[in-house]
């Protein structure tokens, strides 16, 4: 699924049914859960102010969710000469992702009283969230023994959308002498939803998790997507790989409800009261009117997070007679060693890793890597991977960062991942490519 033009020996495989693949991740970028709640007799709202003014408006939080509720795939025979392979599946995936709205945060956390000059930015707020069900249909050959290439087209079913990314404005607060004040206010925020507001009526009674699912499940608002990948050999031992995943969009129409606060307000007196609505000198009010809270209901698109992977891999070490079953004298390699690049877009600059790896085949049977990341989260992520066949049984498990397992609370980033297929290979290709 990481690259729809990979290299695989089998004549065709399929998932068990919402077992084939399930993996989760969460992190965020400078604080972890134990800054927060951590049991160290210091008030929680100190801890958030702690906080709030230790990260920047380039922290953000990130949490993923994928289930392969059906996966399979199988081989379509020699076509102009050359083998050609067909996967087809569909898979259910949440993302959420926000920046730290820094400005906001001081804003509500200590008001603008100590901060008289400052200008505090609107944009730092950058949330959305959204859950898709995917269809997906691939095909993939060998133009080459050196070169695989691969495509894979997607049909996205939208069960809910949040997006708030395109804001902009500021507040500022200045005075002339110590009653007088001068605060500008120029808003431009907009939330924009689909699939949501219906759930927040006080009419609604009905069941939120069964809602949702039925939505997901070809009820939604649709959108198209592919994703495009190769696999080159340059030496038969060296192995050049790249993908893009996800170019794609959601086009939503159905139940939509989109929030603005759009407009400026210039107040110039003593300190102004906007929550008081009794307020003789109607403050509040001309707020109000300056900047109201409308709600639209038009259409909108939202563009799918394209994600970029490259790899290099150097296989070495041929595997003995004693612990390689081999077809036609053509043996596997026991080791390999590698790096690979990862990019994610985001509504602001696009988060990036690098990985180093290194890869065992034990057997034919037993494959198990270690691997070594940077990345915005952590410079100690350490993770492992082990994929054993039993039979035509296939299992395979994946985590990152290990080291702060021996306390989750303080870890940055938790990733994790797991499937169970069976898989038959080709009898005339080797037991384990590279």
């Amino acid at each position: 699924m990481t690259n729809p033009g990979a290299d695989f020996k089998y004549k065709y495989y399929f998932g068990v049914p919402l077992l084939s693949g399930f993996s989760f991740k969460t992190a965020s970028s400078g604080f972890s859960a134990y800054d927060l709640f951590a049991n160290d007799g210091v008030d929680f709202n100190q801890k958030l102010r702690n906080v709030v003014y230790s990260t920047s408006r380039r922290d953000h939080a990130a949490v993923n969710e994928q289930i392969e509720i059906l996966n399979g795939g199988i081989k379509l025979g020699d076509w102009l000469d050359n083998k050609g392979y067909l996967s087809f599946g569909l898979y259910q995936e949440f993302d959420f992702f926000s920046y730290m709205p820094k400005d906001l945060a001081i804003l509500a956390l200590d008001g603008n009283q100590n901060y008289i000059g400052k200008s505090f930015n609107l944009a730092d707020l950058s949330v959305k969230a959204e859950a898709v069900t995917v269809l997906h249909l691939g095909y993939h050959k060998n133009l080459s023994e050196k070169l695989i290439v691969g495509a894979r087209g997607k049909v996205y079913f939208s069960g809910f959308n949040a997006t708030s990314t395109q804001n902009s404005g500021s507040i500022i607060t200045t005075n002339s002498n110590t009653t007088v004040y001068n605060q500008i206010i120029n808003s431009n925020l907009e939330l924009k939803t689909s699939g949501v507001s219906k759930y927040t009526t006080d009419e609604y009674d009905g069941d939120v998790a069964g809602d949702i699912q039925k939505q997901m499940l070809f009820g939604g608002d649709l959108g198209l997507g592919f994703d495009l990948g190769f696999t080159y050999y340059p030496k038969k031992n060296t192995q050049i790989t790249a993908s893009i995943l996800d170019v794609g969009f959601v086009n939503h129409s159905k139940d939509v409800e989109n929030y603005t606060l759009k407009g400026y307000y210039n107040y110039q007196g003593i300190n102004p009261d906007f929550s008081n609505t009794d307020d003789p000198e109607s403050i509040y009010d001309d707020f109000r009117e300056a900047i109201p809270l409308d709600t639209l209901y038009t259409k909108y698109t939202t563009w799918r997070p394209v994600k970029l992977n490259a790899s290099y891999q150097y296989s070495f070490g041929t595997a003995t007679d004693e612990d390689c079953v081999c077809i036609a004298g053509e043996k596997s390699y026991k080791n390999a060693v590698g790096a690979q690049l990862f990019v994610m877009s985001t509504p602001r600059t696009p988060i990036t890793a690098l990985t180093g790896f290194y890869r065992r085949n034990v057997s034919d049977k037993l494959h198990l890597k270690a691997t070594y990341t940077l990345d915005s989260y952590s410079y100690t992520n350490i993770g492992l991977g082990l994929s054993a066949d039993i039979g035509k049984f296939n299992m395979y498990f994946m985590a990152d960062n290990l080291l702060e397992y021996r306390d989750v609370s303080k870890a940055n980033s938790l990733s994790f991942q797991f499937g169970f297929n069976f898989i038959f290979k080709d009898s005339n290709e080797p037991p384990y490519s590279q």
